[in-house]
C-alpha cells in the first residue's frame, strides 16, 4: 500500500531541495510532526550545511522540527543512520530482523520511546525501503 504524499509535503520537499542543494530521496512526518528527510547516500553534509545552518533555517521557515538521514544501501547501515545520534553498542542482524543494542538504559529509552512509537516510527521508515524486515528490536 503505497501512501499519497500531499501537496503540503511536496512543497516542503521542493524548499528542502533548494535551501540545501541536495538530492532528496523521501520524507516521512511521524505522530509528532516531526519531519524525517533521507538524503542521497554522500550527502548528508550539504543537506545539513555548516555548523547546522541548513536544518536552523529549515526549521525557522516551517516551523518545524525535522531530521536528516542518509541513505544507505545495507539494512543495518541504514537503521544505524536513522537512529543517529542515539549510539547503539551494536547492530545486528539475523535473518528479517535487526537488532539494536544500547549503551545504557536512557538509550533504550530513548530508542523504545513511550508506548514503543519512536522504534514503531523507526520500523516503518526503515520498512519502506527494506521491506522484507520482520521486527526492529532493542536490547
Amino acid at each position: 500500500m503505497e501512501k499519497k504524499i500531499s501537496g503540503d509535503t511536496l512543497k516542503i520537499m521542493s524548499l528542502f531541495e533548494k535551501i540545501t542543494r541536495t538530492g532528496l530521496k523521501d520524507c516521512f512526518e511521524d505522530k509528532n510532526k516531526l519531519l524525517t528527510f533521507i538524503v542521497l547516500p554522500g550527502r548528508i553534509r550539504n543537506a545539513v550545511g555548516p555548523k547546522g545552518a541548513n536544518v536552523k533555517k529549515m526549521e525557522g521557515m516551517i516551523n518545524r522540527k525535522i531530521k536528516i538521514v542518509e541513505f544507505n544501501s545495507e539494512l543495518v547501515g541504514f537503521v544505524k543512520n536513522l537512529i543517529y545520534p542515539l549510539g547503539a553498542r551494536n547492530i545486528f542482524q539475523e535473518e528479517n530482523i535487526v537488532t539494536i543494542e544500547s549503551q545504557d538504559h536512557k538509550t533504550r529509552g530513548l530508542l523504545i520511546g513511550r508506548n514503543a512509537s519512536n522504534l514503531r516510527n523507526f520500523e516503518a521508515i526503515v520498512k519502506k525501503y527494506y521491506p522484507q524486515l520482520e521486527e526492529l528490536k532493542v536490547l
